[in-house]
């Protein structure tokens, strides 16, 4: 018979081993959309980007991106007290995982490296980088040591050991400041990129990043709390 004491154990248990189905489930969906990308998305045409294309750039980039955004979540959702910033975490969490099988499904496809082989956002021209150029070292103006809006290794650190309200705040900054820190490579690929499917994926990050940045703006006015500056 189980205690009292282990129920609540047993429940956790439970919500993560349902978190993970989710999340491999999401992977698996994206992937076989990118899969499918080839003759369905692309009407047969059987051209393969170039390895230092937009397509093939965007796609190994804002995969590495989007997979900071998710573990985040992933932390939010176990930890937020806010029932709101939770729902918040799980709607991220689901749709880039699902993004990031799909854009990976396409660099299989593409024969293409899951990641960028030196850097990020050499495949965007430098004033696009969302850094002025003057302000730009020369090997910054090619290819990037980080991407804008990442999260540092010590933020990431400080959001998994927070507790109660700091969680949300914390998760809310961090997360909008990435969303912010993404949107010039969105907008450089929706604009640049040859593939219709990935045009139209990056389209759609624009308008559902734009509207998440919207939110996360209130809930931080909400509980007195200012945006990071961005860096």
């Amino acid at each position: 018979m189980t205690s009292v004491e282990e129920r609540p154990r047993a429940v956790r248990s439970q919500k993560t081993a349902l978190l993970i189905l989710g999340i491999v489930a999401a992977i698996a969906v994206g992937f076989a959309l990118g899969f499918l990308a080839r003759t369905t998305f692309l009407g047969g045409d059987d051209s393969v980007p170039a390895a230092d294309s937009v397509d093939v750039g965007f796609a190994q980039d804002m995969s590495v991106h989007h997979n900071q955004a998710i573990d985040m979540s992933a932390v939010a959702l176990t930890n937020a007290e806010d029932q709101r910033v939770k729902t918040l975490a799980f709607d991220m969490l689901t749709s880039q995982q699902n993004q990031v099988g799909q854009m990976q499904g396409w660099l299989a496809v593409w024969d293409r490296s899951p990641v960028g082989p030196d850097g990020y956002m050499g495949w965007m021209s430098g004033d696009e980088h969302g850094h002025s150029m003057a302000s730009m070292t020369p090997a910054e103006s090619g290819s990037m040591a980080a991407m804008p809006g990442m999260a540092t290794n010590e933020e990431l650190a400080a959001l998994r050991k927070a507790t109660g309200p700091a969680v949300d705040v914390m998760f809310l900054q961090l997360m909008l400041r990435h969303h912010q820190g993404g949107l010039a490579m969105m907008e450089y690929a929706a604009d640049h990129a040859e593939t219709p499917a990935l045009v139209r994926l990056a389209q759609s990050m624009i308008s559902t990043q734009e509207g998440e940045a919207t939110l996360m703006k209130q809930m931080l006015a909400e509980r007195g709390s200012e945006p990071l500056p961005f860096n």
